[in-house]
């Protein structure tokens, strides 16, 4: 049997859903120019414009097509990922302008940023993702290493900063990454499910893609801390610089001393990583140091 979805039109841009809805109330925000609708997480993304300023506004309550959850759940998950974004306030992070209730859900509004998704499942799914000379992330995969490694470090330094915070890293993964290529500039664009410290594992396998998560991320009652998030950093770098779950030697495209601390980071066995982001950082920079 055929799923049956309802078309929704706005400013001559149409996305389906599952069940009917008004988008009235993104009118005071400005002119629809684009739509993300395929998301799994329950939220429905616009890109608006008004006065010449771009937003990006993502909403939880309609009932979207590739969501199994409830559009409650999703209004509930976004809701408590907004003092998130408070909290970790920081340069290469979105920033948060304005949330708000509407008739059917809720509604967060950011700053707009002109950068590309380096995870774009739906537009280049793999092995497209990988291949394909369109795909944000081939593209960027063909930039200097030096360009790369600056877009680590901010990577990088916005976790050393939500670790000092209080915050583990939750579901980060290069689709929570923008690249702007025209300016060379990154940002992160979704840090929904971080969480306080201390945090255990409750649920066997978390959120998040395989391909950056460390085994505690798959073992209840397992903590996450400082160093599941020195393997998500190291995991991030092989993504970039490497084979991404290939850590061989031979993938790897920016040197022994940085291979050596990346593939320190992703060590199966907690205790063999650093200790901290801060750490794993700090040893990050003096490898990058036999470079200059």
């Amino acid at each position: 049997m055929t799923n049956q979805f309802v078309t929704i039109s706005i400013d001559g841009l149409s996305f389906q859903l599952k069940e009917p809805q008004s988008f009235d109330w993104l009118q005071k925000l400005g002119r629809v120019f684009c739509v993300f609708d395929r998301q799994d997480s329950g939220n429905l993304s616009f890109g608006v414009e008004q006065l010449g300023r771009k937003k990006f506004v993502k909403y939880a309550g309609a009932s979207t097509v590739a969501y199994t959850g409830t559009p409650e759940e999703a209004v509930t998950r976004l809701k408590q990922a907004l003092p998130l974004y408070e909290a970790l306030k920081h340069p290469y992070l979105i920033r948060l302008e304005e949330h708000f209730e509407t008739d059917n859900g809720y509604a967060a509004v950011y700053d707009w940023f002109d950068g590309e998704c380096l995870h774009p499942h739906w537009s280049f799914p793999p092995p497209q993702k990988y291949t394909h000379p369109d795909s944000p992330f081939f593209r960027f995969r063909q930039l200097p290493v030096a360009e790369r490694l600056r877009s680590l470090d901010c990577i990088f330094s916005f976790h050393v900063h939500a670790e000092a915070s209080g915050y583990v890293a939750i579901d980060f993964y290069d689709g929570s990454l923008l690249y702007d290529f025209k300016n060379r500039l990154t940002k992160i664009c979704d840090i929904d499910l971080y969480r306080k410290k201390p945090f255990i594992n409750t649920m066997g396998r978390l959120w998040g893609s395989s391909r950056f998560m460390s085994p505690e991320e798959f073992e209840l009652g397992a903590n996450i801390d400082a160093r599941t998030n020195v393997f998500n950093m190291g995991a991030v770098a092989f993504a970039l610089l490497g084979g991404e779950r290939d850590r061989s030697n031979s993938k790897w495209e920016a040197g022994k001393e940085l291979y050596e601390t990346a593939l320190r980071a992703v060590q199966p066995d907690r205790n063999e990583r650093h200790a901290s982001v801060a750490e794993f950082y700090a040893a990050w920079n003096a490898a990058r140091s036999f470079r200059a």
